[in-house]
């Protein structure tokens, strides 16, 4: 049998969710890439405790939706896979790009990207080849991208956090030893480790503390 695999462009509609306004005496608007296994609007829970007049939240909906479990109740999402992932990740990168140009944020608000466990591969890729100037980048709890080069990154000037759980199933202490060399390679002054006494979920209390 022969099989050929063939490629099409075609448009598509997706949701994203947002917590509090946006007006005049906003500050921080945060742009958070959420971990596989969740649905946008409930990641925002983690960022409920922020200032809700001062901080502004935008929350993209990765697109491959599943179901978590069996018993076929609770559905969760994926950004990527191994599966066409320069493909895949351009859809991601053009779907970013339509859910900023939608909400037109003005520049006098300071923009934070925010990625926790598989966002902080979406993130820093974002990042990265939108060429975008933030104020901080936050990646929690995940892997920075293989291919990404120091070189990538000199035009960034924002404060860089790397925050991870000391007892992360996925986090051991060999891969974070890596992870913190690659950080310091690609950010260089610009990155702090922040190490906290806990497993693979998000330290609302660390959130609270970056602004």
């Amino acid at each position: 049998m022969n099989s050929t695999e063939k490629e099409i462009s075609y448009q598509i509609t997706n949701t994203y969710s947002t917590l509090n306004k946006l007006t005049s005496k906003t500050k921080h608007v945060w742009l958070v890439c959420h971990g596989m296994g969740y649905l946008s609007r409930y990641f925002l829970k983690y960022f409920k405790q922020l200032n809700a007049e001062e901080n502004y939240i935008i929350a993209p909906q990765a697109s491959s939706k599943y179901y978590l479990h069996s018993d076929f109740k609770h559905v969760g999402a994926s950004w990527l896979t191994r599966e066409n992932t320069l493909v895949e990740t351009k859809n991601v990168l053009n779907y970013l790009d339509t859910v900023l140009e939608a909400e037109n944020i003005p520049n006098d608000k300071k923009l934070i990207i925010f990625g926790y466990s598989q966002g902080v591969s979406i993130a820093t890729r974002y990042v990265v080849k939108r060429k975008l100037q933030c104020s901080q980048l936050i990646l929690h709890s995940g892997g920075i991208p293989k291919e990404l080069l120091a070189e990538d990154l000199k035009f960034l000037k924002a404060k860089v956090s790397l925050i991870y759980g000391k007892n992360d199933v996925y986090l051991n202490e060999e891969r974070m030893a890596i992870e913190t060399k690659r950080a310091e390679e690609l950010f260089g002054d610009n990155v702090t480790m922040i190490p906290f006494d806990g497993v693979h979920e998000v330290n609302v209390a660390l959130i609270n503390r970056l602004v």
